[in-house]
């Protein structure tokens, strides 16, 4: 959106980043307005400024050039064979996750061995499931995972990751995320409970400001997390 008007719309294709799709077309991604569902679909909205094509390319060509480019360069996990390569499986997933924070610190969620990042944290959040709105499914993942209910649940950003790895059912998929990321409150915190018991997350924990430089978060929010820890008072 620029002024208030729709100026451009299209289908994230595979591997294609969000911010990447509109400056291929255009447009510079200022801010992310808002993420709703309708019909089984995921509509994301931006703030935009026009910049021209970038790279002098046509809309059309800036896109194809830049997916092919973006698919030559996709990183994969070092255990896969060629066999594994050969068979990989293409995926997108929607998924929503967020910042939460409460007088005792960031709410934080470990990995179990079913994941390909056993033991490191993350934020809570999963996918969308079909005829859910984004907020409904960061709200209810926090609640799975740990058993916390939050509010004031504001959008921060949209963020995309590309890459070949196993899944836990064990097959090889070219993976691409994109990850809605929420902001929000817990006003009544408790001792996190994890209720989705054996799936994708192993514990959960509040992790005090001054000590969340010390956790391992995984690269996808480790930058994320950084800068608002920054942010937060020291003793």
């Amino acid at each position: 959106m620029a002024g208030g008007e729709v100026v451009v719309g299209f289908d994230l294709a595979h591997g294609e980043g969000p911010r990447e799709g509109l400056l291929v077309r255009g447009w510079l991604a200022l801010e992310a307005l808002e993420a709703f569902e309708s019909g089984g679909v995921v509509t994301l909205a931006f703030a935009v400024e026009a910049v021209g094509q970038a790279g002098g390319l046509s809309a059309a060509g800036g896109a194809s050039t830049a997916r092919v480019t973006a698919l030559s360069h996709v990183a994969a996990d070092a255990d896969l064979t060629a066999d594994d390569l050969a068979a990989v499986t293409p995926h997108q997933r929607a998924a929503a996750y967020g910042l939460v924070t409460s007088p005792r610190g960031l709410l934080l969620t470990e990995l179990s061995d079913l994941t390909n990042a056993p033991g490191r944290w993350t934020l809570p959040g999963g996918g969308i499931d079909l005829g859910e709105s984004p907020v409904e499914a960061f709200t209810r993942e926090v609640w799975e995972e740990t058993g916390q209910v939050v509010s004031e649940v504001r959008l921060l950003d949209v963020v995309s990751s590309h890459w070949i790895g196993r899944a836990p059912c064990g097959r090889v998929e070219d993976f691409h995320a994109v990850r809605i990321i929420f902001a929000a409150e817990c006003p009544q915190p408790s001792d996190p409970v994890v209720h989705d018991l054996g799936g994708s997350t192993s514990d959960a924990a509040w992790v005090a400001w001054p000590d969340v430089a010390s956790v391992d978060v995984v690269r996808s929010f480790a930058a994320l997390v950084d800068a608002e820890a920054a942010q937060r008072p020291q003793p």
